[in-house]
């Protein structure tokens, strides 16, 4: 997974700066803000679709004007730097995925529940890429991590957070533990339990029919 910038790049130092002077009352940094966070929003949406080689149909541009559109207030974004940003950039990402994922998955299957073979699903959980060939592999293999997913948040937060981070954003290891507050070491840990308790969720979640 990519980097997305270094612990001593700029960009994330800018974004913080600009954002403690408009807290602090600089209009003017706000106009010099949105560039910033648009460039951004591309790099995370730009990793989805990547990482989703299989579904011609996640369109980057829209999801980049989607999210920028919910996370961009027009009077003072709610965040306080840039790892806090990174960390709501990544919900909006995943609520934005899951949404496109309904809709295609009910254009598809007219709104019907689908069988996904436990294999697509595990590709798409260890981060390999939607390679599947079969129709709408893409969106019935995320709608069923999002619903281990929110199993895992009643069972462990810190977790999901991470995987909410990790796959939803698209966020390094480093980019993650600044957003969490967490050393990487800590990062790796839960994702590495994440990736194993959705394993063996999604296993049982699917039962036999996998």
């Amino acid at each position: 997974m990519p980097d997305g910038y270094t612990v001593d790049d700029p960009r994330q130092h800018t974004v913080t700066r600009l954002l403690h002077d408009l807290t602090a009352g600089n209009r003017n940094a706000f106009d010099d803000l949105l560039p910033l966070v648009y460039d951004e929003l591309h790099a995370l949406a730009g990793r989805q679709r990547r990482r989703w080689t299989g579904n011609e149909t996640l369109n980057t541009t829209a999801l980049v004007h989607e999210a920028y559109l919910r996370l961009v207030d027009q009077s003072t974004p709610r965040w306080q730097t840039h790892a806090h940003f990174l960390a709501v950039a990544s919900k909006a990402m995943r609520q934005l995925l899951l949404d496109y994922a309904k809709r295609q998955s009910a254009a598809k299957r007219g709104g019907r529940q689908p069988h996904v073979p436990l294999d697509e699903i595990e590709v798409a959980m260890n981060d390999e890429g939607g390679n599947s060939e079969r129709p709408g592999a893409w969106s019935e293999a995320l709608l069923a991590l999002e619903q281990s997913l929110t199993r895992l948040e009643e069972h462990n937060r810190a977790q999901s957070q991470v995987v909410e981070c990790r796959f939803f954003g698209g966020l390094s290891i480093h980019e993650t533990a600044d957003a969490l507050g967490i050393s990487p070491a800590t990062v790796k840990r839960r994702w590495a339990m994440a990736q194993a308790w959705l394993y063996r969720d999604l296993k049982r979640a699917l039962g036999t029919s996998a």
